[in-house]
């Protein structure tokens, strides 16, 4: 078993570092990440300097003050791989102690070979191998859940009430990291200790209080915690940032996304989830679920219909797992087209909030492989003894080649799958892979709305806010560089859509960024024409305010000054038809919109913006941002000029200086 569990976590080990070296899809793992770093700095809370725009993902603002959504518990785990070198070293030992409590677990309801057989399909399901290589807490979960089950059985084994303690902190730490998954969880447990007590029995009665005495202690520690993050002992971080994200039917509603989640949704959503994990993400696939089915039949037949409570009890996770996801709306969000299985979260990650239903799933089909092993023996049973043990090598062989290709065959799916965004997302990052930086401070655009690490999670700040880089969204960007004013600055964009699940890469650049100041401030800009351009039309302005000139057939570049001095933006070009000049009413920045204009052929848009800030002696402006607009609802975000991305004829180049009378 003890190669079983190296195997395991050199296999996740290497899964984590091919398939997810940016992470993934599903962008809490910064959230965990990033708390991590926090409680390795001996913080619960973030202070960033500017907190408007160093907001990250899943941090709920208070004050001036940041902390994440989520308990400690996960991230103090990663915390530990980070000190030992790199966090997927948790990873790796989360996932072999997953398959050794495995082993132990189904051991001490069955038997040893039981459990070594149980302990091989979890290496071979695929929802296990996928979710144990990524910075998720379901399967840290899991294990904590796998450690509660052990000590909880072997206690009730041997009356020893120190695994009755153990059980307790188990189960009482996994209250503390996920709640409502420990409830699930614990809940057929929970019925079998109420079963032993029924006759009074004193040592029972000791051992289940010292087990639920150390388990209410987690409740308290989760309460604690509550009250020192929240300021409400009853308020969990998950509820203040989004008291409708829950569980419960009804409207449920995070950050700006709500589904009136009724009974009926909620039936077919976790139908959804359980088809698609019997079918695509256990072990063999649909015969990893079969085998279980088989295996549950047998112990009940075995049994004359009356089976042990111990096993009644690792049934009932194939029940309290099911309908208590049912209350719970994020069943629904792992999927997208509830009609598509390749449509959304769970065609990455499974069905991962059903993670809990693999130790029922593992156990009862190791029951029924073995099982099926005993009526080959039975049916071969009359032959000499090197016959059987012949044939049963060929059966077992034949069996392990199809279970291991089915399960190949599952697993190679999401893996490509995430292997392709990993792709996309190389693409995306290889301005920052192309350089080593030191003491910079870049601007990062923000596309699903005002956060860090959403989507870019390899782009974290450290809890100080003092690494060798500072990532900030690129709104109140003179406070930042107040902030941090001795950093060198630069411009992260990207052109295309923000896709990657799609198949769709981005075009990225990383600009630098200069601060121009003066009593007057000047932008120089060149625009590409291209040949068959007529005219170009030009538009400045601050926010609604603004002007317009005309420059016809201005050959193949269009050189264009923007000046602004004395509460005013002067924009001049020797190619216009008239230079104008636009009042600036606001803080906002100037923008410039040109419209080329190719006749039949049609027209694109470049657009300039200057962010412009009023001094004591005059104005300072940053070096703009450049962007190529085909249309009026693909600009603001998605079409940054990048050198070599666009066709003939198209160029943008700007610089920024500042000038005293």
């Amino acid at each position: 078993m003890g190669s079983l569990a190296v195997l395991t976590a050199l296999l996740v080990f290497a899964i984590g570092e091919s398939v997810f070296p940016y992470y993934t899809t599903n962008h809490d793992e910064a959230v965990y990440l990033q708390q991590a770093a926090m409680l390795l700095d001996g913080q619960l809370f973030l202070r960033p300097p500017v907190p408007d725009v160093f907001r990250p993902w899943f941090f709920v603002a208070e004050g001036e003050t940041l902390y994440p959504k989520y308990t400690p518990v996960t991230a103090a785990i990663f915390a530990l791989g980070m000190v030992a070198g790199s966090a997927r070293l948790a990873l790796a030992v989360v996932a072999a102690l997953a398959v050794a409590l495995t082993y132990a677990v189904v051991a001490e309801v069955f038997d040893r070979e039981t459990g070594v057989v149980a302990a091989v399909l979890l290496v071979l399901t695929p929802l296990f191998l996928v979710d144990g290589s990524v910075f998720l807490p379901y399967i840290p979960a899991f294990t904590l859940n796998l450690c509660f089950a052990w000590a909880y059985l072997r206690a009730d084994r041997t009356g020893d009430r120190r695994f009755g303690a153990l059980a307790g902190g188990a189960i009482g730490l996994s209250f503390f990291a996920r709640p409502y998954t420990a409830v699930l969880f614990a809940a057929p447990f929970i019925a079998h200790a109420l079963w032993t007590l029924r006759g009074f029995d004193r040592d029972a009665v000791v051992r289940q209080g010292i087990t639920a005495a150390l388990g209410l202690c987690g409740v308290g520690v989760a309460l604690g915690y509550n009250a020192v993050v929240t300021g409400d002992p009853l308020v969990f971080p998950y509820q203040a940032f989004a008291p409708l994200d829950g569980p419960g039917f009804g409207v449920r509603r995070i950050v700006g996304y709500e589904r009136d989640y009724t009974i009926p949704l909620a039936l077919e959503a976790n139908a959804r989830n359980l088809l698609t994990y019997a079918t695509q993400w256990t072990a063999g696939g649909p015969l990893g679920s079969l085998l279980a089915l088989g295996g549950l039949g047998a112990v009940l037949h075995r049994s004359d219909w009356r089976p042990a409570p111990r096993t009644l009890t690792l049934a009932g996770l194939a029940v309290t797992i099911p309908l208590g996801n049912v209350y719970f709306w994020g069943t629904l969000n792992v999927l997208g087209d509830l009609s598509d299985t390749t449509d959304g979260l769970i065609s990455f990650l499974g069905p991962y909030y059903h993670v809990g239903l693999l130790l029922p799933t593992v156990a009862f089909g190791a029951v029924g492989a073995l099982a099926i092993a005993k009526v080959v023996h039975t049916q071969y049973a009359g032959l000499d003894s090197r016959r059987v043990r012949v044939v049963s090598l060929v059966v077992l062989l034949a069996s392990s080649l199809v279970l291991v290709g089915v399960t190949a065959g599952a697993v190679a799916g999401p893996l490509a799958d995430n292997s392709e965004v990993t792709r996309q997302y190389e693409q995306a990052y290889e301005p920052f892979e192309e350089r080593e930086f030191q003491n910079a401070l870049v601007f990062l655009p923000s596309p699903y709305g005002d956060w860090l690490n959403h989507p870019f999670q390899p782009l974290r700040n450290g809890p100080g806010f003092d690494g060798d880089t500072v990532y900030a969204l690129d709104d109140r960007q003179f406070d930042v560089v107040d902030a941090f004013p001795n950093r060198t600055v630069y411009r992260y964009t990207y052109r295309g859509d923000w896709t990657p699940h799609s198949r769709q890469a981005v075009a990225p650049r990383l600009q630098r960024v200069r601060v121009a100041e003066g009593s007057r401030v000047t932008a120089n800009v060149s625009l590409g024409v291209p040949p068959a351009a007529e005219t170009v039309l030009v538009r400045g302005s601050f926010a609604q305010n603004g002007q317009s000139s005309t420059a016809t057939r201005p050959g193949p570049e269009l050189d264009i000054s923007i000046t602004i001095e004395n509460g005013r933006a002067t924009v001049t070009s020797p190619q216009f038809a008239e230079n104008f000049s636009v009042d600036r009413q606001s803080s906002v920045p100037f923008r410039l919109v040109a419209y080329v204009d190719s006749g039949t052929l049609g027209g694109f848009e470049y657009v300039v913006t200057v962010p412009v800030d009023r001094t004591r002696d005059g104005y300072r402006a940053l070096t703009p941002s450049l962007e190529v607009c085909r249309g009026p609802t693909r600009c603001g975000g998605e079409a940054a000029y990048v050198p070599g991305e666009h066709r003939e004829g198209v160029s943008m180049n700007a610089t920024v200086h500042g000038a005293n009378r």
